[in-house]
C-alpha cells in the first residue's frame, strides 16, 4: 500500500527497500533462495573473518606499523565488500543470460592468463605469475578463471549434449579449450588452480553423459602429464618429498608442513584459545594465506575446527541440493562446476595442512587473505543463489 505522500505523486519511502529486497523475495515466475544456504555463506564469513583477524595480527603487527588489524580491514575493503556487491547482482541478474556470453567467457580466460606475462604488471616477489598490480589493487587473475571456465563449460556442454559421446565432436573440443587453459596456466606455474579446474571441467562433462573409457583415458593421461611436471620442476619434486617424509630436512623443504602439522597437533582438544596461537608468530609460513587453518586448529582445538569442517559440509550439501533440483541442464553444470571447484580447493587446502596431501598452496575459501578469491568467491555464490530461485524443489520449506 502507497503511503500518503506516494499518493499525492510524491517519492514512495518503500521503492527503494521494495527494489533492494526483490531479489530475496517470491515472484510469478520463482520462490525464495535457499536460505539455509545463504546463511551457511553468512556463518563462513562471519567466522572467516574472525579467524583472521587472529592469525593475521602478528604479521600485521610486525609490517603494518603495529596496525594488527591492517589485514581484516583489507580484506573487507577490497574483499568482502565488493563480493558483496558482485554476490547481489549476481542474484537479481537471471542466470539464463550467462549463456549469451559463453565464449566471451573463454576470450575473458585467455586474456586473464597472457596478461599477467605482460611486463610490469605482475606483481613483484609473487611466486607464480597469476599476480598483477592495478593501481593499488593486487588482483589474482586466475581466480576470475575458475568461474569464467565454469559458465563457458556449462554452456559449451549444454550446446553440444547430443555429440558428448562421440571423441571426435564432444571429447576432442573440450580437451583442446581444457589445453589451451591448463598450458597458460603450466607456464605460470599455478598447478594448485590447474588441479581445481581440471577437477570441474571433468565432473561436468561427466555429468553432462562422457562415456567413461574417455573419462578413464584422460584421468590415466593427466596422471602420466603430471607425474612428468614433477619430475620436471624440483621444487615440486621437493613438496612431494616433503610430504612423503616430513622429518625429512626439517628446516628445508618439510618446514612448513612440520610447522602446519606441529599447530594442529599442539592445539588440543579445545585449544590454546583465540588470538593464543603459537606458530603464527613467524614460525608456519603464510598465517593468514594458505596456512590459516593450522591457526584454526592450534587456537580452537580439535573439536570447534572439526565443527568448522561441518560448516563447510553443509555449505556443499546445500550446494549439491541446488544442483540436484536445478531446472536445466546449464544451471545444473554451472552450480555443479562451481561446487566442485570449491569442494576441491576445501579438499586440498585443509588437507595439506594436515598431512593428507602434499602442500598445494590454494587457499582456504572465505578464510584465507585474498581479496580476489573472496570476491569471486561471493560472485560464484549469488549465481547458486539466483539458480536456486528457480528448483524444482523449494529449498526453504525442506
Amino acid at each position: 500500500m502507497l503511503n500518503k505522500q506516494s499518493a499525492r505523486g510524491g517519492v514512495d519511502k518503500n521503492k527503494w527497500k521494495r527494489w533492494f529486497m526483490k531479489p530475496f523475495l517470491a515472484d510469478r515466475f520463482s520462490h525464495q533462495p535457499d536460505l539455509m544456504f545463504l546463511l551457511s555463506i553468512a556463518l563462513l564469513l562471519f567466522f572467516g573473518l574472525l579467524f583472521l583477524s587472529s592469525a593475521s595480527s602478528s604479521l600485521a603487527f610486525g609490517q603494518r606499523e603495529q596496525d594488527v588489524y591492517f589485514f581484516v580491514k583489507q580484506q573487507i575493503t577490497h574483499g568482502l565488500i565488493p563480493g558483496l556487491v558482485l554476490f547481489y547482482l549476481a542474484l537479481r541478474i537471471d542466470y539464463h543470460r550467462y549463456q549469451a556470453y559463453s565464449r566471451w567467457f573463454f576470450y575473458a580466460c585467455i586474456f586473464l592468463l597472457l596478461i599477467v606475462f605482460i611486463p610490469g604488471l605482475n606483481l613483484a616477489g609473487a611466486t607464480a605469475r597469476s599476480w598483477i598490480d592495478v593501481g593499488p589493487f593486487s588482483l589474482q587473475t586466475s581466480e576470475f578463471v575458475k568461474l569464467f571456465f565454469v559458465l563457458f563449460l556449462a554452456v559449451y556442454l549444454e550446446e553440444k549434449k547430443d555429440d558428448l559421446t562421440n571423441f571426435k565432436l564432444g571429447v576432442w573440443p573440450f580437451l583442446f579449450y581444457l589445453g589451451i587453459v591448463s598450458f597458460l596456466l603450466i607456464l605460470q606455474p599455478d598447478l594448485g588452480t590447474l588441479s581445481i579446474i581440471i577437477s570441474s571441467a571433468l565432473a561436468m562433462y561427466l555429468a553432462a553423459g562422457m562415456r567413461f573409457k574417455h573419462f578413464s583415458a584422460i584421468i590415466l593421461a593427466g596422471l602420466l602429464a603430471l607425474a612428468l611436471m614433477i619430475k620436471a620442476a624440483p621444487y615440486r619434486l621437493a613438496r612431494l618429498t616433503a610430504f612423503l617424509h616430513p622429518d625429512f630436512d626439517p628446516q628445508g623443504i618439510s618446514y612448513q608442513i612440520r610447522q602446519a602439522l606441529i599447530a594442529v597437533g599442539s592445539g588440543g582438544i579445545l585449544g590454546l584459545g583465540f588470538g593464543s596461537a603459537r606458530q603464527k608468530l613467524s614460525f608456519v609460513p603464510e598465517p593468514a594465506g594458505d596456512s590459516v587453518f593450522a591457526i584454526i586448529a592450534q587456537e580452537s582445538g580439535f573439536i570447534f575446527s572439526t565443527l568448522f569442517i561441518c560448516l563447510f559440509a553443509f555449505f556443499l550439501y546445500r550446494a549439491f541440493k541446488i544442483v540436484k533440483s536445478s531446472p536445466d541442464n546449464f544451471a545444473k553444470l554451472a552450480t555443479l562446476g562451481i561446487t566442485i571447484w570449491l569442494s576441491a580447493q576445501i579438499f586440498l587446502n585443509i588437507g595439506s595442512i594436515i598431512g593428507l596431501l602434499p602442500l598445494t598452496g590454494v587457499p582456504l575459501p572465505f578464510v584465507s587473505l585474498g581479496g580476489s578469491n573472496l570476491a569471486i568467491t561471493l560472485l560464484a555464490m549469488g549465481i547458486i543463489a539466483n539458480i536456486s530461485k528457480y528448483t524444482l524443489t523449494n529449498h526453504y520449506h525442506r
